[in-house]
Parts: C-alpha cells; sequence; structure tokens
C-alpha cells in the first residue's frame, strides 16, 4: 500500500497548484522509494522509459519549429500563393491532398504530415484564401473540412501499410483468438476500403466546394 503514496503526491501536488513536471517527478519517485527501489534503481527505469518512448518527445521539437515559421509569416505565404492560382479552389486543394495523404500513409510516411504540422499552418490557410470572400461560419467549415480530409487520408491509407500497428494489432489478436492471417493479407484487403474511402470523400468536397461557390456568388458574398 505504500506504493499509492505517488498518487497521493500528484493529488496534493496538483492542488496546491505545483508544476505538474516536479509533482510527477517527485510522485515517482516516491513510489519507487516506496517500493524498496533504490535511488539508482528509480533513476535507471526513468531513464528506461524514456528511451523505449522517446518518440513521444518529438512533438515537442515540432511545434515549436511549426510555431516559429508561423509567426515569420508562413500561413500568410500560403495564402497569397493560392491566391495568385486562378484555378485554385478549396475542393481542389483538398482533394490533392487527400490523394498524397493516402498514398504517403499507405507507403508507412504517417508522420511527414498532420493535424499540426501540415492543416493549421498550411493546408487551412490555403482553403480559406481559395474561397475568400468567407463568413465566419462558413471559414470554421472550411478549417473543419480540412482537418477531416487529413483524418480520412492517414485513418483508410495507413492500413495498407503491413508494418503499421493497427495490421499488428489486427494480427496479434487474431493469433490469440486461434486465427493466423498473414499481415500482407490484411493489408491487400485494405486498398478496396482506401478506394472507395477516396471516392466517397472527393465527392464530398466537390460537393463542398460546390456550396462555396454558390454562397459566394449569392447575396452574403456582399456581406
Amino acid at each position: 500500500m505504500l506504493t499509492l503514496l505517488g498518487v497521493a503526491v500528484i493529488v496534493l501536488g496538483f492542488a496546491l497548484r505545483f508544476n505538474p513536471l516536479m509533482v510527477v517527478v517527485v510522485a515517482a519517485l516516491t513510489s519507487g522509494l516506496a517500493a524498496g527501489l533504490a535511488p539508482l534503481e528509480v533513476l535507471a527505469a526513468f531513464g528506461k522509459a524514456f528511451n523505449t518512448n522517446r518518440y513521444v518527445t518529438v512533438a515537442w521539437l515540432v511545434l515549436p519549429a511549426i510555431g516559429l515559421l508561423e509567426r515569420a509569416g508562413l500561413q500568410e505565404k500560403a495564402r497569397a500563393t493560392i491566391r495568385s492560382i486562378r484555378a485554385a479552389s478549396a475542393g481542389r486543394i483538398l482533394l490533392v491532398y487527400l490523394i498524397l495523404r493516402q498514398l504517403s500513409a499507405a507507403l508507412g510516411l504517417v508522420s511527414i504530415a498532420g493535424q499540426a504540422q501540415t492543416v493549421r499552418p498550411l493546408l487551412a490557410p490555403m482553403a480559406e484564401a481559395a474561397s475568400e470572400p468567407l463568413s465566419d461560419d462558413r471559414r470554421e467549415k472550411v478549417k473543419a473540412m480540412s482537418a477531416a480530409t487529413d483524418n480520412v487520408g492517414l485513418f483508410f491509407g495507413e492500413d495498407i501499410f503491413l508494418a503499421i500497428g493497427s495490421i499488428l494489432l489486427i494480427v496479434g489478436f487474431l493469433d490469440q483468438s486461434g486465427i493466423t492471417v498473414e499481415p500482407l493479407h490484411l493489408s491487400m484487403w485494405a486498398i478496396p476500403t482506401a478506394i472507395a474511402a477516396f471516392f466517397i470523400h472527393g465527392a464530398r468536397l466537390l460537393l463542398f466546394d460546390r456550396a462555396l461557390s454558390k454562397a459566394r456568388s449569392g447575396p452574403e458574398a456582399e456581406q
């Protein structure tokens, strides 16, 4: 029961509004020492956990870089580039992104794009610029559709890559149930689903584009 002292430290630390990182570290040390571990053993456990899950810290390197780029005018530059292309529209831009997102995810490159890396700083501003003028409500809808396009492309593209976590999870679960399935077979069956998702969401993007076009030519465009 002494190992639960770490939980008490977390509750007390958060209640007193101490630094969350310090609270978690002190709680881990408290539980480790209460469990009979030496200080060096607790420190070794910290190091092992960090080394095992070091990919989690990549986000803390990406986000500051994106923030600096946005501060330097990344969104404004993206908008200006799209405004110079007459044939550009929100639906077409998102459709091209959907293709690229699905293909890259199918190759296992799931981290080269995403909500923080691509949608917020680049994709959404480009789609907004191609649809201006926009009311506040429609601007939010363009942002939402941009985020949804990334989700659809990633979700239905990544399962084609046989070494992705979702495929391995399915294989492991079926194997425990006595059903042997090769990862390659699951990946191949994911291809028709990905194609169907592309055409369905692609049609939604074209209809969304048409709705935005009608809105720009209607009475509300003057507001």
